[in-house]
């Protein structure tokens, strides 16, 4: 009987020995689970860009096993329940239900990213239906207005309030709004149509909801399937002039060569600048991680979180 008991206790030991735990009790033996953004995605290619693993900003057979596709909204989530699992999502998205991660030693905030300490990041862009090539004249003469908008500091203040970097302006609505009547009219029977990147909704949406005040409460719908939609839905004939079609797209990338063919540089432009964040779930007690260390975890050379955290 004696034996017996010697046995079951050496077992316990042996278990607690392989279940290795950090002072706060976080199991550092667990896997990284791994999230990720899909390959249209703008919000990837800047992330992969950046941890220098640019051969996975398209390709899904370069990273680690067993890695999970969710949209950003879709990350925030998992991050909320999966202790050990790890992802990236726009600054803008950031709150207190996840833990934001610093990157090569830099807190992640619109001042690192103003000061250009803080070395994520990545454009967020805007791009348009061609003249001539909307519903109704009215919907064309807002969307003048609303690109006209978004590089005045009114906009900037709301770009920089919902976490995102605005572009340097000294031009007020103020000053400008008489070169847009259609502002001054009753649109609220007019709809205009908003869609492209996920990551840039949060800041899409506050912006247009500021702007239909100003421009005779038009009707902003809001529909955002990710950056490749923002060409996709405004300029490809074969879907801008299906029931998906929008009249502005957004993306958080600069847009490719085969998506810019054909489309005036009047058409697209920059809205503001945007960092990309690592996020971890809340009992993580990881703080910062290299852009090398990045990679190593999305390209399967570091499997557990022992391999980052020291016991």
């Amino acid at each position: 009987m004696k034996k017996l008991f010697t046995v079951i206790v050496l077992a316990f030991v042996l278990t607690l020995g392989a279940c290795t735990t950090d002072e706060s009790g976080f199991d550092t033996s667990s896997n990284i689970t791994v999230y990720t953004r899909d390959t249209t995605s703008g919000t990837r290619a800047g992330f992969m860009s950046n941890i220098d693993f640019d051969e996975a900003e398209t390709s899904d057979d370069v990273l680690v096993e067993g890695f999970v596709i969710k949209d950003n909204t879709g990350i925030m989530t998992a991050m909320t329940t999966d202790e050990f699992g790890i992802g990236y999502v726009s600054l803008s998205s950031i709150n207190d239900t996840i833990k934001a991660v610093n990157y090569e030693g830099v807190v992640p905030s619109v001042a690192n990213v103003i000061n250009d300490t803080y070395g994520l990041k990545r454009p967020f862009m805007w791009m348009t239906r061609d003249a001539g090539d909307y519903s109704s004249t009215a919907v064309e003469d807002l969307v003048n207005a609303f690109i006209a908008f978004l590089s005045t500091s009114d906009a900037s203040d709301i770009i920089n309030n919902n976490g995102a970097v605005a572009l340097t302006s000294s031009t007020t609505w103020d000053s400008i709004k008489a070169d847009y009547p259609i502002t001054t009219q009753d649109n609220s029977a007019v709809t205009v149509r908003f869609g492209g990147s996920d990551s840039i909704q949060k800041v899409a949406e506050a912006l247009t909801q500021a702007f239909v005040a100003k421009a005779g409460n038009f009707i902003a719908e809001h529909d955002h399937t990710g950056s490749g939609d923002a060409y996709k839905r405004t300029q490809d004939p074969a879907i801008k002039d299906t029931s998906v079609g929008k009249d502005v797209g957004f993306a958080s990338r600069y847009f490719k060569d085969t998506e810019k063919v054909g489309v005036l540089e009047d058409n697209m432009g920059q809205l503001s600048w945007d960092a990309i964040v690592v996020i971890i779930h809340k009992n993580n007690p990881l703080n910062d991680l290299t852009a090398e260390q990045i990679k190593a975890i999305y390209d399967g050379t570091y499997l557990t979180w022992s391999d980052l955290i020291s016991e």
